[in-house]
């Protein structure tokens, strides 16, 4: 009697992946996608999936090193307090880190408003064989510069460029880019952690009380809440126009940190598990020069065990 295949990593995951993943295909409302969901999820059921994808995760990252020839770029994007921070600790925990970067992108410097706006993500983009992970992004350039005009007027494009289209055409800039990358071995995985302004409240209010997490908060993020609508209009934007199939969003249910994570990486587990991963194959030529330097090790081993005696 034939054993029953085993179910691959994507169709056992698939519950925690597809219900959160758009491609562009068919209309989007940010409204329509529920901040707190679990799934058939508690807490305790979460957590034995997250252990399962970390172990898993360090196997493909092994692997994915050795090989050599693809690369992943993870992008989280969030609200303040959306729990990128912890997601990536809590995901990433226990990876070699010399295959995993992880890069925040703040204020622009000085240097970096004298190139294009995505200058500076190109080249902290991850090697063959490694892992990248953007805290924030290239789409803050389409996110606070969009809700904050201001910041679009340090960046010194000439007057002619700066349009109404300007942001269309930010939109078809990434888009073009994130084609080029799959095009040319870079995985991208796009993540935007979808928390509700409820939540964000409660959790401004535990990094006050908690003398731990006090440094995390800012004045600067009581001015951003106040602009919420606007910054949930400006995301809805950007998941409707540059979704697609090579570059999909996640909008992940971020109220339930321990299910954002859940679903976070088995998107990232069932996107290696794809890659078809193996370790590189050794030459017949050095197969046997590897028989002969295991021979003479052994002999060395064996004369040492006498000279023990």
């Amino acid at each position: 009697m034939n054993k029953k295949p085993s179910r691959s990593i994507a169709q056992e995951l698939d519950r925690y992946i597809t219900p959160f993943r758009y491609d562009g295909s068919g209309k989007f409302r940010l409204k329509d996608h529920k901040t707190d969901e679990k799934g058939d999820l508690d807490k305790e059921k979460a957590q034995e999936i997250l252990e399962a994808n970390k172990t898993r995760l360090i196997a493909f990252q092994e692997t994915l090193y050795a090989q050599d020839r693809w690369s992943l770029l993870i992008v989280f994007q969030a609200m303040d307090a959306g729990g990128k921070d912890s997601a990536i600790k809590a995901i990433f925990d226990g990876i070699n880190p010399q295959g995993c970067e992880v890069h925040s992108f703040k204020a622009p410097s000085s240097k970096e408003l004298d190139h294009d706006f995505l200058w500076r993500h190109v080249v902290a983009l991850p090697e063959r064989g490694r892992i990248g992970i953007f805290n924030r992004s290239h789409y803050e350039e389409c996110l606070v510069t969009r809700v904050h005009p201001e910041i679009l007027a340090k960046e010194k494009l000439p007057a002619k460029l700066v349009t109404k289209n300007i942001w269309k055409e930010r939109f078809e800039d990434i888009s073009a880019f994130e084609r080029y990358l799959c095009r040319n071995g870079t995985v991208v995985l796009k993540f935007f952690l979808n928390v509700s302004k409820e939540e964000q409240r409660e959790r401004f209010l535990d990094r006050l009380e908690e003398p731990a997490k006090q440094w995390k908060f800012s004045m600067d993020d009581i001015k951003e809440r106040a602009l919420w609508p606007r910054y949930q209009a400006v995301y809805q934007d950007i998941v409707r126009h540059t979704s697609t199939p090579h570059a999909p969003w996640y909008v992940v249910p971020a109220d339930h940190k321990w299910f954002a994570r859940v679903v976070i990486g088995s998107v990232i587990n069932a996107a290696l598990e794809r890659l078809d991963l193996k370790f590189p194959r050794v030459d017949k030529a050095s197969l046997q020069e590897f028989d002969e330097i295991r021979k003479e090790l052994e002999k060395e081993r064996k004369g040492g065990k006498k000279r023990a005696k």
